[in-house]
Order: structure tokens, then C-alpha cells, then sequence
């Protein structure tokens, strides 16, 4: 074998600066390493092959050439006999490849020239094809006006057979006193270098009705050796009218129950506010209860016939002298009323709308029946803002669902001010809590026997920076309502278990349950018993000493599969305190399938035992306190106020409780000094 690594890197360093072709330095020494070997193991010939490879390898530029066959005759044992044929192959090679790139050029010219052939036969088709197929109507015309060519959309605008295009000429085809305005237009094509231009002008039927079009006039030249000629797209201005009508009628219409839309509601509220609208309006807006469950039951054509069904009664109640009604979303309808003589006077419209609201739709064999929930808002017109208004209809129709539904509310705008506030704290917890403003404090729970402390309630307390101490019942409603509350209580569930786990190292045995609310979104979670683990592992806590109160309702609003992941949490050693017991509806059958380990009672079951309550409420907070020791469970109290309270509640078997009477929650520093002092 011959070492051709040190010629070829002394070879390479002499020509890559001339080199036209884009090669690394590794890549060019392993190319000129090969021609080595071949020049020194071979002979003539195999020079001849190393020039004519140079050239495949785009070693093109005479500097190349000259360069390697002087390094090569001074560095390497090459003969001259060598270096002439390498210069032969290499002249060869590149003689070979002009003639190649000659050939190719000829060709690519050849197959240019018949492409721009093809495509002009392919453009002329592709005109005729527009030409013939095209709605709008076509003319072609010559300088002297006689007609060449039109098509189907034309002769049928007109009226006009093809054979008698070709008796009459383009002048006769527009209005007469339209005639020399196009004839000059086409003169000034003509005499300038404008190509084309657009105007509005009459054109007459064969039958003499006059059509208002738009014509698109063209001046097309082509070769020197051929005359122009005009070409005149047209478009009936009538049929285009009629057509953005329809357009304009469809945009502002809903198409199912023919109602104006949301569009044109929107219309009409903006300008009842302007400054030319009514002294005062009310606005009605009505949601159907239980749309979608129709839908589904029954599928869409019935969930059709519904929305015709609330529509016509609309229109019936609220006829155009009174008020413009309108379908505003999926299962939504608006009523404007200008001017109202007073609000009682809307309200019975609303009231006698729903009672013709109360005989069924029959679908099939099934009368099903359809209720409402209508939000009113009556107010000054001039000066408001139509979105504002619909807004506050929205949040009217969104009281009545939450009322009970199949009912109407009215606008409250203190109330409305009080959501907002309530909706912004929610909105605003992830920001609290990434700047730590709420805490827990733990409410004790005590012994009616001795007054030790059983049990200690976590509350969720937010220290905010304009509002002050917030209570829970300021926030964690509508924390349920847009999900925060299940990232707030993972947080409070964590920081609880992580503050008991330190007081269980200090007092072990006596040290008192923790307990806290399980809201029913929490119960909702797939990985609930998952996390809760997580806390208790990270935490030290035995589930012996977490319990979660779950509401009286919690139970009967959870699916099977939910139930039993509570059942889990119980058999893992976790408590669950059927909490909120008042002396409402319970149903004890799904309440017998949760693994309780005990109850919690509260307001008017309470507050029953007082000294001076009602006898009633008495006879019945003693009833219920009886039945519940059936339960054979603990019983605890909440919100005990008086020493009397505590007293009865006590006769009555209950083993604990908590509110004013034993004093307010505490913080974790105050909880640690009872516990540990």
C-alpha cells in the first residue's frame, strides 16, 4: 500500500484556494488521498482517468490544473509521462462536459419553446372554458362595433337567441341614451394606454325592459398583425340588489323561527341608548330550561319545535306594539320594550307568556314541557351602553336558574355590584396565593363534658390587601363556580396537614383531630384519595387525625364511582363528618352507603335549643338529635352561641362543639400555645 495521506494534504493546501466546488478540507483530502494512490500505483492510464475524474469533480478552473501539475511535479514520484496524460484526461473530460452542457442548454430551449406552445393553447382553452361556463354575461366585440362572440349568461339576460346576435351590432344592445357615453369610453381605450374601465350603464332587453348593469369593458391587443378588439364582462345591477337584500335579510334574521338575530338586537339596543332613543326601556330576556336535555332525549327536530314553540308565544305576549322580541343564542330570546308605562306592567306580560307556556308540546307519545327562566331590566335609556345591557339581563336570567329555575328575577343593581365583587375575588386567587395572603386559622372544637379540645376546624382566612380579613363564605362560592377552589383547597389541605404534623410530634397520642371541608368539587377529582396520601406521606400525619365534613347534600350528588373513592379514604383511616345537618331533606339511603365516623348540626337545630326558642323549632331540634343517636356516631355541634345551647345539646348526647360560645378560630401560633402550654 502507498501512504498518500501527506501528499494529499500538501496537494490539497496548493489548490483549495482555487477551487470551485464546495468541498471540506476532510472530504478534499480523502478525494486527492485516492488520486494519489491511483498515480503512484498506476500508469499512464491511470493518470488519464485521475485528469478526467478532476473534471467530474468540478475541478474546473485552469489555476486548478496548473497548480497540480506543478505540486505534483516537484512533490510526488510521478514520471512526465504521467503528468501529460493527467493534463489529456483532464482536457478530455472537460471538452466532454461543455459539449454536455451544450446539449443540455438545446434541449431546455427546445422544451421552453414548447411549454410556452402548450401554454398557450392550454390559456386559450381555459378562456373559452371560463368564456362559456361564466355567470356573469360576456360580449366580444370588434372596433367597428359588430359582435364576434358572447356567451349563454348574455342571450339569457337578454333574452336572445345566438343567431340573432349576429344581425344587430353592440351599440344595439345599450340604452339609447347611453350609446355614445360607451361609444366615447371605447375611444379613449383606444387613444390611451388604459386597458380597461368600469362603468354603470343601461343595456335593453329584446323585449325592451331596460336592465341597470355594471359593465367591465377591456381593450385586448394582441400581435401587430392582429387588430384589438373589446371585450365587456357585464352584471345585472337588479338581480345583485336583490340578491345584498337577501344577504342583508338573512345576516339580520335567525333562519329557524324567522326572529330578527343577536345582530339586530344588538341594533336596536344601541340605538334605544343614543340620544334619540326612548325616555326608558326594558329588556327581557328569556332562556329555556332544560334545552339540551330535549335535544338529547329527543334529538334536534324536537329541540326545533321548542324553540318555534317558546317564539310563537312570544310573538303572541309581546306583539310589535309592544315590544321587539328576537332570538338571541341557542335556547335565548330578547324582548326590547320602549318606553314601558312601569315595571308591574312588564312584569304581567312576562307572567302571562309563561303561563301559555304551561300546556305541553306533544312529541310523539310524549308531552313534554317547556318552562322558562326570564331576567328584566328596566332602566333610563338615553346615555347607557347595549352590551352593559345585555350583560345585566344575562346575570338576571342567571339568578332565576339559580333560584330554582321556571321563574323570572329582576334586576337588582346592588346585588349585581355584589357578584362582581365576589366573581373578582375568585378571578383573583391564583395571585393571592402566589403572594401568600391567606393563612389558616383552626376553629377548636370542645368536649361538652370537660372542655378539652377534640378536634380542630381548618378555615381558610384571606388576608387582602383592600377588603381586610376575608371569611370563607366571602369567596369560596364562586371559587367553586370557576374551579379555583380545588387548587385553594389543596393548598389549605397541605399547609393544615403540614402545621398538625408538627403539633403530633409534640403531643402524639392527645393530639386533637384535624378536620376540614371536602368540598363536592374536590370530591369530583379522579386523583382525590391520590393526593390525599401524597399530603399525609409528605406530612407525617396519621389518617387517624385528618377527617374531612362533606355537606348533608354531598352524598346524593355523587355518582357510585365517587362514592367510592370516599369509601377508600375511610378504609386508608380518614374520617368523614357528615357536616351542615339543619333538619332539611337528607337521603339516608345514599348517606348509609358513605362510611361516616360522625355528624355535625348546625343553625336552626341549634339555635332550637336556646332558652326562649320557638317550641316548634325546639320540639323538632330534639327529635332530630334523637334519631341521629340511632346513628350510633359521635355528635358535634357548630355555631353554638350560648351556654344554654351547650347545655341541651349536651343532655341530648352530643359529644362536642364549636362557634362563639367556646370562642373565635385561632391562629396556628394561638393554637400551639393552647396545645403546648
Amino acid at each position: 500500500m502507498v501512504d498518500s495521506r501527506e501528499p494529499a494534504v500538501r496537494w490539497a493546501a496548493a489548490i483549495s484556494s482555487t477551487l470551485l466546488a464546495n468541498f471540506t478540507r476532510e472530504k478534499l483530502e480523502e478525494l486527492l488521498g485516492g488520486y494519489v494512490e491511483q498515480l503512484l500505483s498506476g500508469g499512464v492510464g491511470a493518470a488519464r482517468q485521475v485528469g478526467w475524474s478532476m473534471v467530474e469533480n468540478d475541478f474546473i478552473s485552469p489555476a486548478t490544473l496548473e497548480l497540480t501539475l506543478t505540486h505534483l511535479g516537484e512533490h510526488t514520484p510521478v514520471t512526465p509521462a504521467q503528468l501529460g496524460a493527467l493534463a489529456a484526461g483532464y482536457a478530455k473530460g472537460l471538452r466532454y462536459r461543455t459539449l454536455e452542457q451544450q446539449e443540455i442548454s438545446r434541449t431546455a430551449a427546445i422544451n421552453a419553446m414548447r411549454r410556452a406552445e402548450s401554454a398557450v393553447r392550454a390559456s386559450e382553452a381555459k378562456f373559452r372554458a371560463i368564456f362559456q361556463s361564466s355567470a356573469f354575461p360576456i360580449v366580444v366585440v370588434n372596433l367597428e362595433d359588430q359582435i364576434i362572440d358572447v356567451n349563454e349568461a348574455l342571450l339569457t339576460m337578454l333574452d336572445y337567441r345566438r343567431d340573432d346576435m349576429y344581425k344587430i351590432t353592440g351599440r344595439d344592445l345599450a340604452h339609447p341614451d347611453d350609446r355614445e357615453a360607451l361609444r366615447e369610453i371605447g375611444q379613449l381605450l383606444i387613444n390611451s394606454d388604459l386597458d380597461h374601465m368600469r362603468v354603470e350603464k343601461r343595456m335593453i332587453r329584446s323585449d325592451g325592459e331596460t336592465i341597470q348593469t355594471h359593465m367591465a369593458i377591456s381593450l385586448v391587443r394582441e400581435d401587430e398583425g392582429s387588430l384589438p378588439y373589446f371585450v365587456t364582462m357585464i352584471e345585472d345591477m337588479d338581480e345583485m340588489r336583490a340578491l345584498q337584500t337577501q344577504l342583508v335579510r338573512q345576516s339580520l334574521n335567525d333562519m329557524q323561527t324567522g326572529l330578527p338575530n343577536r345582530a339586530q338586537f344588538l341594533g336596536w339596543l344601541e340605538g334605544a341608548a343614543g340620544t334619540k332613543g326612548p325616555e326608558a326601556l326594558a329588556l327581557v330576556q328569556v332562556d329555556i330550561d332544560g334545552f339540551r336535555g330535549v335535544n338529547d332525549a329527543f334529538g334536534h327536530e324536537a329541540g326545533n319545535r321548542v324553540l318555534m314553540h317558546v317564539a310563537t308565544h312570544l310573538r303572541a305576549v309581546f306583539s310589535e306594539d309592544v315590544g321587539k322580541v328576537a332570538r338571541i343564542g341557542e335556547d335565548e330570546f330578547g324582548v326590547l320594550i320602549k318606553d314601558p308605562r312601569d315595571v308591574r306592567s312588564v312584569i304581567a306580560l312576562v307572567e302571562e307568556f309563561t303561563k301559555q307556556l304551561e300546556e305541553p308540546i306533544w312529541i310523539g307519545s310524549n308531552g313534554v314541557g317547556v318552562t322558562t327562566s326570564v331576567g328584566i331590566v328596566a332602566r333610563a335609556a338615553r346615555g347607557g351602553d347595549a352590551v352593559d345591557l345585555l350583560r345585566a339581563a344575562d346575570v338576571t336570567v342567571g339568578w332565576a336558574k339559580r333560584d330554582g329555575k321556571a321563574q323570572w328575577a329582576l334586576y337588582d343593581r346592588e346585588r349585581d355590584l355584589r357578584d362582581k365583587e365576589r366573581y373578582a375575588l375568585a378571578a383573583s386567587i391564583p395571585g393571592a396565593l402566589e403572594e401568600g395572603q391567606f393563612r389558616v386559622d383552626y376553629e377548636p372544637v370542645r368536649s361538652f363534658a370537660d372542655g378539652s379540645v377534640l378536634a380542630l376546624e381548618a378555615k381558610i382566612v384571606w388576608d387582602h390587601p383592600v377588603h381586610g380579613v376575608l371569611c370563607p363564605d366571602a369567596f369560596l362560592d364562586q371559587s367553586s363556580d370557576n374551579g379555583m377552589i380545588v387548587r385553594l383547597v389543596h393548598w389549605a389541605l397541605s399547609d393544615a396537614c403540614m402545621q398538625a404534623g408538627q403539633w403530633y410530634e409534640a403531643l402524639g397520642d392527645r393530639m386533637p383531630v384535624l378536620t376540614i371541608d371536602l368540598p363536592l368539587r374536590l370530591c369530583q377529582e379522579p386523583e382525590l384519595v391520590a393526593e390525599v396520601s401524597r399530603v399525609l406521606d409528605r406530612t407525617g400525619l396519621p389518617a387517624s387525625l385528618l377527617h374531612f365534613e362533606v355537606h348533608q347534600h354531598l352524598p346524593a350528588l355523587l355518582n357510585d364511582e365517587q362514592l367510592d373513592e370516599l369509601t377508600i379514604l375511610a378504609e386508608r383511616g380518614v374520617g368523614l363528618v357528615l357536616d351542615q345537618m339543619n333538619g332539611g331533606y337528607v337521603g339516608v339511603d345514599r348517606i348509609r352507603m358513605v362510611p361516616l365516623s360522625g355528624v355535625k348540626f348546625t343553625g336552626t337545630v341549634v339555635h332550637g335549643l336556646d332558652d326562649g326558642a320557638n317550641r316548634v323549632d325546639e320540639s323538632a331540634s330534639v327529635a332530630l338529635l334523637e334519631w341521629a343517636s340511632i346513628l350510633r356516631l359521635p355528635l358535634y355541634a357548630e355555631d353554638v352561641r350560648t351556654g344554654a345551647e351547650a347545655s341541651r345539646l349536651a343532655a341530648l348526647g352530643v359529644t362536642g362543639g364549636q362557634g362563639p360560645h367556646f370562642g373565635p378560630p385561632l391562629s396556628a401560633s394561638e393554637v400551639s400555645t393552647l396545645l403546648l402550654t
